[in-house]
């Protein structure tokens, strides 16, 4: 039975909601954030932020809560070419893929972390990737963790487990999950607190909008992935909030 886990964790509204699945199963838990150079580094700030609220509101978790850790990959930010690591208009590419790919960004995120993990004795590695409600990215799908998941475990010779609790889910369902680990929280009213702090305190926008408010938090609202979130709560909200993911 695993006990400990490592949150990959950005800030954002996906790995908010695994690091609140991840608290909710193991006993120790701590987090890692990347600084790559990102365009939206803001979610860098809303990382702490996040933080400070769980372990200020959900007093059930923040006995679990450990220690937070914050890696420097600038080396990434040099070697890609993407809109993501440069002031450049979003579009798609020749090859299919959106320039918002940052090549083996998730390759290099998870064979840290597991580096990471290994120092720290934690167990499981909690990333928020998705297959189901994504912007089409390799590093995204069910069998790169798969195969990541064996390459770290053999190389460091230590059993690793890669958990992905979105994979399946669309974004509507991602809310949904979040609502109802607030739920099953023990905090009074927690559904409704885990949602509020995801609008408030998440960022996503890849444009590092923290000015415009929209009912499902804060972004420019036109980026790729302030569409995909915006469209993930007016599904929710529309399906109800009690429906099965």
């Amino acid at each position: 039975m695993h006990q400990s886990a490592l949150v990959l964790f950005s800030g954002g509204q996906d790995s908010t909601t695994c690091l609140a699945w991840a608290l909710a199963r193991y006993a120790r838990v701590e987090t890692v954030g990347f600084d790559y150079g990102q365009r939206h580094r803001v979610e860098l700030d809303a990382r702490l932020a996040v933080l400070r609220e769980l372990r200020g509101q959900f007093q059930p978790w923040a006995a679990r809560l450990g220690e937070d850790h914050m890696l420097d990959l600038s080396v990434l930010g040099q070697v890609s070419d993407t809109s993501l690591t440069r002031d450049v208009a979003f579009r798609m590419e020749a090859s299919g893929l959106p320039n918002t790919f940052v090549p083996g960004r998730n390759l290099l995120f998870l064979t840290l972390a597991a580096a990471l993990a290994y120092r720290r004795n934690l167990e499981v590695l909690v990333t928020g990737v998705c297959e189901t409600d994504f912007s089409g990215y390799p590093d995204c799908r069910d069998d790169t963790m798969k195969a990541m998941q064996l390459a770290l475990s053999l190389g460091m010779d230590r059993r690793f487990l890669v958990e992905t609790p979105l994979m399946w889910i669309d974004k509507a369902a991602t809310w949904r999950l979040a609502r109802q680990l607030g739920e099953a929280s023990g905090v009074a009213r927690g559904g409704a607190a885990l949602e509020a702090l995801v609008i408030e305190h998440t960022h996503t926008c890849y444009q590092g909008d923290r000015v415009h408010r929209h009912d499902w938090g804060y972004g420019c609202g036109t980026c790729p992935a302030c569409a995909l979130r915006a469209g993930g709560w007016t599904r929710y909200r529309e399906g109800g909030l009690d429906a099965t993911p």
